[in-house]
C-alpha cells in the first residue's frame, strides 16, 4: 500500500512537471499575451462613450465601422546601450514590473537578437525628450538596446546584427533615412547612450541616419550653431547638453560642452543634410 501510494505521488508530480510552463521567461510570456488579449479586447470595443454637454444632458452619438483605417506603424528607431553587464541582466530589468521600463529588441555581444515587444505595440525606452516637434517618442518609435556598459566599444557581431535588423525595419515601416537616432539625441538633458564608442558613420553608410562628409568646408561667418542643432531636431533648451549629444554622435573625439571650429564645420556638413536648402 506504502509503495502504491509513493507511485501514485510521484505519478502526480510528473503530470504536474510536464503541465507546468517551460523555460526561464515562461511566467513573463504569459503576462505579455493577456495584456496583448486585452489591448485587442479594448480595439475591438465598438460602443462610445456616452458624450454630455456642460448641462449634463447626453450629446447623440453612434458607432459606424469605416472600411479605410489601419493599425499606426513606427516612424522613428531610437538605439540605446543598456548600461549593464550582460543580455541576461538587460533581460531581467525588462521582464519586471517595478522597472517600468522596455524595449522591442535587445542585442547580445554575440549578435543574439532578443525581440520583447510586437513592433506595432509602445515599449517604455525613450521617456522623456524632445526631438523636433516629437515629445512622446515611445508612441512612433522602435526602441533597440545593445548589450553595452557604456565604456567598451561594440562587438562586430552585435553590429552587423543590428544592420540586418535596422534594414529590415527601414523597409517594413518605410522609415525615412534621418530617423535613426539615439536615446542622448532624443533625451540630451538626461541619457548619454548609445555614447562615442558607437559606429554611427558605419550606420550611416548604409542608409540609416547621417554623417559629415569626408571633406569639411568652413562654417560661414553668422552661422548660428543653436539654431543648427534646433533644425536638425535636437532640443536646445539647455544649449550645453545639445552641444554635448551633438557631439557624441557626430565628433566622438571630443564631447566637451564648448563648440570648436571643427564642431562648426561638422555641424554645418550635417545640418545641410537634415535641413537641404528648398529647390
Amino acid at each position: 500500500m506504502k509503495n502504491g501510494y509513493c507511485y501514485f505521488t510521484l505519478l502526480v508530480l510528473f503530470i504536474l512537471a510536464s503541465c507546468s510552463p517551460k523555460g526561464p521567461y515562461a511566467v513573463t510570456n504569459k503576462v505579455y499575451k493577456e495584456k496583448t488579449k486585452g489591448y485587442l479586447a479594448t480595439i475591438q470595443m465598438q460602443n462610445p462613450d456616452t458624450l454630455r454637454d456642460s448641462s449634463g444632458m447626453p450629446v447623440p452619438s453612434a458607432w459606424v465601422g469605416t472600411v479605410n483605417f489601419g493599425i499606426r506603424k513606427p516612424n522613428y528607431v531610437i538605439i540605446h546601450f543598456t548600461a549593464q553587464d550582460s543580455l541576461a541582466q538587460t533581460l531581467h530589468t525588462f521582464t519586471i514590473t517595478s522597472t517600468q521600463v522596455s524595449s522591442h529588441y535587445v542585442i547580445g555581444k554575440d549578435g543574439k537578437v532578443v525581440h520583447m515587444v510586437n513592433d506595432y505595440l509602445r515599449a517604455n525606452h525613450a521617456g522623456l525628450g524632445k526631438w523636433g516637434s516629437v515629445t512622446d517618442m515611445n508612441s512612433c518609435s522602435i526602441g533597440i538596446e545593445i548589450d553595452n556598459n557604456g565604456s567598451e566599444p561594440f562587438t562586430a557581431p552585435q553590429i552587423n546584427s543590428l544592420l540586418l535588423l535596422l534594414a529590415q525595419l527601414k523597409k517594413s515601416y518605410n522609415i525615412p533615412q534621418a530617423n535613426f537616432i539615439g536615446h542622448q539625441d532624443f533625451a540630451p538633458k538626461r541619457k548619454p547612450d548609445p555614447g562615442p564608442y558607437f559606429p554611427w558613420k558605419t550606420l550611416a553608410a548604409h542608409g540609416f541616419g547621417y554623417w559629415s562628409d569626408d571633406v569639411l568646408e568652413l562654417a560661414p561667418d553668422g552661422f548660428d550653431y543653436s539654431i543648427a542643432l534646433k533644425l536638425i531636431g535636437y532640443d536646445t533648451s539647455d544649449p550645453k547638453a545639445a552641444v554635448v549629444a551633438f557631439k557624441r554622435h557626430f565628433v566622438q573625439t571630443d564631447i566637451k560642452p564648448e563648440v570648436t571650429q571643427l564642431d562648426l564645420n561638422v555641424l554645418y556638413n550635417v545640418y545641410q543634410k537634415y535641413s537641404p536648402p528648398a529647390p
